[in-house]
């Protein structure tokens, strides 16, 4: 079960929280990591750590994913380190930047939030994609916010995180042929440094009360999930978006 011994997997965003842990998680199941961080140095350093404690195989490279020339440079460090083949891509960067109205916000803000939640997974998909294969797996980051408008002032991340699903959908479409499979995760309430930063505690406990679990979900929990999605077990399984929400919203 999710034996990726010999696969070559690329995570961005994966030096903390939820890209931390499915770097990790990867690197236990047998693939070799090329994970992607820009400003968590200390928790990237220690990722890599983990990994490397672990016997595991991994490369951390520092860059901005919204960029199309580092982008280009990571995929570049990865093929050459690990070979001509990636099997595995996650695309895990992303994040609110902060909480605004349309009234607050100016085009620089809204432009800023759709780079780093769809750009990036265009760009990184974009050159990762001639070095896969048949039983190829991309996984890309949604959430919860793209199904209900996210909170207040998450308007213009909810709007990247629908358009990623419709990205999903359509880059399903288009590899489908060559045998890549391209699906989603829509994380809900997951306690990360996300929440730490722009949910009010007062809040995340009242929504963690009002899902049938009573309590938000664990980093650890969605990369179990993003590992079914990256192997063979999920072999059938494309342009779908798995929710993760302990079940405050169903589809």
């Amino acid at each position: 079960m999710n034996n990726l011994k010999g696969k070559v997997a690329i995570v961005t965003g994966g030096g903390r929280d939820i890209g931390s842990q499915v770097s990790i998680l990867l690197a236990q199941a047998g693939a070799k990591v090329c994970f992607n961080y820009f400003g968590s140095d200390d928790q990237a350093n220690q990722t890599k750590k983990t990994i490397e404690d672990a016997q595991g195989e991994v490369i951390a490279f520092q860059g901005d994913m919204t960029n199309a020339e580092e982008v280009q440079k990571m995929v570049s460090t990865c093929v050459e380190h690990f070979g001509e083949q990636i099997d595995i891509v996650v695309n895990v960067v992303g994040g609110l930047v902060a909480r605004k109205t349309i009234e607050e916000m100016d085009e620089e803000f809204w432009d800023f939030v759709m780079d780093v939640n769809l750009k990036s997974a265009f760009l990184v998909s974009k050159y990762a994609v001639p070095f896969m294969s048949k039983g190829g797996s991309i996984v890309n980051f949604s959430s919860q916010a793209a199904r209900d408008g996210g909170g207040p002032g998450a308007i213009a991340y909810a709007t990247a995180k629908g358009a990623v699903l419709t990205f999903t959908r359509g880059l399903a479409k288009e590899l489908g042929p060559k045998g890549i499979r391209v699906n989603a995760v829509s994380p809900g309430m997951i306690a990360t440094t996300f929440h730490d930063t722009f949910t009010k505690s007062e809040v995340r406990e009242k929504v963690a009360g009002m899902t049938p679990l009573r309590r938000e979900g664990q980093a650890a929990e969605v990369a179990q999930l993003v590992l079914f999605l990256a192997s063979s077990d999920a072999s059938f399984v494309t342009g779908s978006s798995m929710e993760i929400n302990g079940g405050t919203y169903f589809i």
